[in-house]
């Protein structure tokens, strides 16, 4: 059947026609060939004349980043826009999620690893497209001619500027390399508004740093750079998202995730609004790029941890206490001086309690907070002990000036380290009499501390109570520096700054009288609800209950707290021991860790009342405290002299006594070096057996109170 039969051959008319058509394929195809091949030629030809017309290429502008400030271990505390307002932050590869660039690169440019910052496959079929349609359809552009075009930036879209592109993105690879490029990319890309660059996008819109990014933020971020001002997703949700969905098909087809992966990620929202940039510790990094704002990256002391919790501390302390007031705290790493936590307000942005301005660098009057001072100076002179007997009565020190204790009661006679703890008003002034007003002031400016006195007045006893001011750092540096036996530290506030001249030491007492204080402070009744006998800790209330303070330390750190209305108006029932010693505990139990207490002096003196030599068991205020009461002569040390290097030959291990004489004064006598009684020492000459070289304080006592001291050096 017809149906049956075999196909007939093709007719020889048939077979000429099909190789006709062969030969015209295959001549066409040959012409593609040359056509590209010519246009390959002609592009390269241009470049290379387009070239030689081209200026150096100037990174100056492309390398502008914004300040960013970050904490001791790289965290970012706040980021400065650069001068003409863009956010701009330091970023490279290294820091960025894996996932982000295996997308860009799928998106953008798949041969980017490959090729020399042209993709010539891509560049033909733009040129291509541009021949048949007499205009650019495809830029054909790589991620190195997208620098090329952030570097140096035009508006027009024309060949000429391609051809610049291409110039400068091959001339871009030869210069910086692959990562160079990719680095550049990520901190230039456009991301709407002022927001340039992967790191600033990912702060702007999720609030955090790009190291990890969801498979849709990731998409989001390849997204935005190609119409950031059309799809930003604080303006054009929609608009964002669908771009992000296209980024995520393609990444899909070009496997860098499932399509389950991909369908997921569509799922997730889009960000509506951009976020605040990080702000933590303000006023300490506008410091510091105040201070060094040529530098784009700042390591500073602080611990962003550290930092957030005490910010949010200080913030919800201020609202409780009242409207307008603020709060400060400073916490100092007593062995380095390194500044961990510097809250400066009770918020940077509340207006309402002024919060751009930074207590902890406020003159204020602090109060009793400077009583452990004195006490200090005291026990240093060999005037007083922690256990010798004071008066707490009614007292008058000058026609115009008779205190009283702040609850307005007495307590008769108690030891310094009740005086102390309880911080009584009458037994410090008595003390500050002894010892000086104006060689108290003086320790504390020798210490480092800036004191500002009333306008045209000296110091006087007032000065005990708080009449004198002084700012949050310097007394938390002056408590640090009895938590370091008597040297004050000075502050460091940068780990990458330059190196500082090294400064001569400061001291605020003695290593034996700066324990004996901290001893006591130790065991001061703790606030509310707080555990006893964990840190030393001092509060302190000013005049008119316009400043509460309180001040804490163990070995490991000080922590200073302030708290009142940065504006100086009284506030009723203000007081440190119920406003700041409650923050200071608060402060001491998120820094975490268990208190470390200081080590004792071998030198000190620990012993009840009864056992102390009699000169140092009581202090009477009406006693004569420079003069002897019989002689009438000033007690005074003949030798050794004050500042004298006197040769024992200890350098060489040589076994020898010092002579010690004294003229004036009242009998029996007390000698003391150290802060320590020199045993069967009770004559106006005596001697004493050093252990080895170096300085010694030498006090001398008399039976009616009177005192002198030297310092000499031992050799």
């Amino acid at each position: 059947m017809a149906s049956d039969a075999a196909s007939p051959p093709p007719s020889a008319e048939q077979a000429g026609e099909g190789s006709a058509h062969s030969r015209l394929l295959r001549g066409g195809g040959r012409v593609l060939v040359a056509l590209s091949f010519s246009v390959a030629l002609l592009l390269t030809g241009a470049l290379w004349r387009y070239a030689t017309t081209l200026s150096p290429l100037d990174l100056t502008q492309a390398s502008l980043r914004s300040t960013v400030i970050l904490d001791r271990k790289g965290q970012l505390l706040r980021p400065f826009a650069t001068a003409d307002g863009r956010w701009r932050l330091p970023v490279t590869a290294g820091a960025i999620d894996p996932r982000y660039l295996a997308m860009l690169k799928a998106y953008e440019d798949r041969r980017f690893d490959s090729h020399p910052g042209i993709d010539p496959a891509a560049t033909l079929r733009a040129a291509w497209q541009w021949l048949a349609h007499g205009k650019i359809v495809s830029g054909g552009s790589t991620l190195s001619m997208q620098v090329a075009r952030l570097v140096e930036p035009r508006a027009e879209r024309s060949l000429p500027a391609k051809l610049r592109q291409m110039v400068r993105a091959v001339e871009l690879e030869r210069t910086l390399g692959k990562s160079g490029v990719l680095d550049l990319y990520l901190a230039l890309a456009p991301y709407g508004g002022p927001v340039e660059g992967v790191r600033a996008a990912s702060l702007a819109y999720f609030g955090r740093e790009p190291a990890r990014l969801s498979f849709a933020e990731s998409a989001l971020l390849v997204a935005l750079p190609q119409a950031p001002e059309a799809r930003r997703p604080d303006r054009f949700a929609a608009n964002a998202r669908r771009a992000r969905d296209r980024v995520l098909d393609i990444a899909a087809e070009r496997g860098v995730l499932t399509a389950s992966e991909a369908q997921g990620a569509k799922a997730e929202p889009v960000p509506v609004a951009r976020k605040q940039f990080p702000m933590l510790a303000a006023h300490a990094a506008e410091q510091a790029h105040a201070a060094d704002g040529s530098a784009r990256v700042q390591h500073l002391t602080l611990d962003a941890r550290l930092q957030a919790s005490l910010e949010t501390l200080a913030a919800e302390r201020a609202a409780a206490a009242g409207p307008a007031l603020s709060a400060a705290i400073l916490v100092l790493d007593n062995r380095t001086g390194a500044v961990l936590a510097h809250v400066g307000s009770a918020g940077y942005l509340d207006a309402a309690r002024a919060g751009a301005v930074d207590a902890t660098q406020a003159v204020r009057s602090p109060g009793s907070a400077l009583k452990p001072f004195i006490y200090a100076l005291a026990f240093e002179d060999g005037l007083a002990h922690p256990e010798t007997l004071l008066d707490d009565r009614p007292a008058r020190f000058s026609a115009s000036y008779a205190p009283e204790n702040f609850d307005m009661g007495y307590r008769g006679t108690v030891t310094a380290r009740v005086a102390l703890q309880q911080s009584l008003n009458l037994p410090a002034v008595d003390l500050l009499d002894a010892v000086g007003a104006a060689r108290f002031v003086a320790r504390l400016r020798g210490a480092g501390a800036t004191i500002l006195l009333p306008r045209d007045t000296a110091p006087g006893l007032p000065v005990a109570l708080g009449g004198l001011g002084i700012t949050l750092a310097d007394l938390a540096r002056l408590y640090a520096g009895l938590a370091r036996a008597g040297s004050v530290p000075a502050l460091t506030r940068r780990l990458d700054g330059p190196v500082a001249a090294p400064e001569p030491e400061r001291r605020v007492a003695d290593p034996v009288a700066a324990w004996y204080v901290a001893d006591i402070l130790r065991g001061a009744p703790p606030p509310e609800n707080a555990l006893p006998g964990r840190i030393s800790f001092k509060t302190g209330t000013s005049y008119g209950y316009r400043d509460a303070w309180a001040v804490g330390f163990d070995a490991r750190v000080t922590i200073a707290v302030w708290i009142g209305r940065p504006d100086g108006a009284s506030v009723p029932g203000l007081v440190g021991r119920s406003h700041a010693a409650p923050i200071l505990f608060d402060a001491f139990a998120r820094f975490g860790g268990e208190p470390e207490a200081l080590p004792r002096p071998r030198d000190a003196l620990v012993v009840a009342t009864a056992a102390l030599p009699p000169p140092l068991r009581h202090i009477r205020r009406d006693a004569p405290k420079t003069f002897a009461a019989t002689l009438g002569i000033p007690l005074k040390i003949a030798y050794p002299p004050d500042g004298a290097r006197v040769d024992l030959g200890l350098s060489e291990g040589a076994q020898a006594r010092l002579a010690l004489k004294a003229l004036g004064g009242q009998p029996p006598l007390t000698w003391m070096v150290d802060g320590l009684p020199v045993a069967e020492a009770m004559r106006r000459q005596s001697e004493w057996s050093p252990e080895g070289a170096g300085f010694a304080r030498i006090s001398v006592m008399d039976a009616a109170g009177a005192s002198d001291s030297v310092v000499v050096r031992l050799e």
